[in-house]
């Protein structure tokens, strides 16, 4: 078989306009710092307005600038290391159990998107219990969560229920219930319109999605489907309890709480 030369592909001026950012943010400025306006930024690195934009915005969706109304663009503190639990069977894995950063803001019952019913086994148009939770970390939304968990999971669930205990009920039924083993899926996606709204971001903003499904000896008891700002974020697995925080040369480490 012939052999093709792959062409070198040539690296896109705003792409190394970008590099040479990243270093100006590292040793130039410090965290918070509003950068000067575009004007005086394109006029110090010789380019264009639009190629300058275009850097910006890829440092944005990289987490290393915010852009904020009437503040202007400054630099992004480092992203939060937030462990997402281990994989497998654990004390406590159900979702709401134990100390969580974790706050309830809603429950109803709703029908599934059909990713999630083929994974519970519910029919397409069959209603669940829907618990909506948001993740709070240093005082912002960071992560918001839909925990789908179908009627045959929780039997002993009272009929009629309030709106304010609809999500406490159905999350102690859960923890009722023995946990055999739990797995997790991490992928890229674009935020939903109504979680941009939770997170703080605008629609179609990159995040991490970890869907996580919930084990008992019947089957799938529980779908959780947690939505993570992919800008400030850092997720981890592991056993050992520590989050490590890293941006760059910066570290430190901190214990989970």
């Amino acid at each position: 078989m012939a052999t093709t030369q792959l062409e070198p592909v040539q690296e896109p001026k705003y792409w190394h306009l970008k590099t040479v950012l990243q270093e100006a943010l590292d040793s130039e400025f410090s965290v918070g710092e509003i950068l000067p306006n575009e004007r005086d930024l394109a006029a110090r690195f010789g380019v264009a307005r639009a190629t300058l934009r275009q850097a910006l915005e890829q440092l944005e969706l990289e987490g290393r600038l915010q852009r904020r109304r009437g503040v202007g663009t400054t630099v992004a503190p480092p992203r939060m290391g937030i462990a997402v639990g281990t994989t497998g069977a654990s004390e406590g894995a159900w979702p709401g159990s134990g100390s969580e950063s974790w706050r309830t803001v809603g429950c109803a019952e709703a029908v599934p998107p059909a990713a999630v019913a083929a994974v519970l086994g519910t029919g397409t148009d069959e209603l669940v219990h829907t618990v909506r939770r948001v993740r709070m970390m240093q005082g912002q939304s960071v992560a918001t969560e839909l925990i789908f968990v179908p009627s045959g999971s929780v039997p002993a669930l009272p009929a009629l229920l309030t709106p304010a205990a609809h999500a406490p009920a159905v999350l102690r039924e859960l923890h009722a219930m023995a946990l055999e083993s739990e797995d997790r899926a991490v992928e890229l996606g674009s935020a939903r319109a109504e979680d941009a709204k939770q997170l703080d971001r605008l629609p179609g903003a990159p995040v991490l999605v970890v869907t996580t499904r919930y084990r008992t000896g019947q089957g799938v008891a529980a779908v959780s489907v947690a939505t993570y700002r992919a800008d400030t974020c850092r997720l981890t697995f592991g056993e050992t309890g520590t989050v490590q925080i890293s941006h760059h040369e910066q570290e430190e480490r901190r214990e989970a709480s």
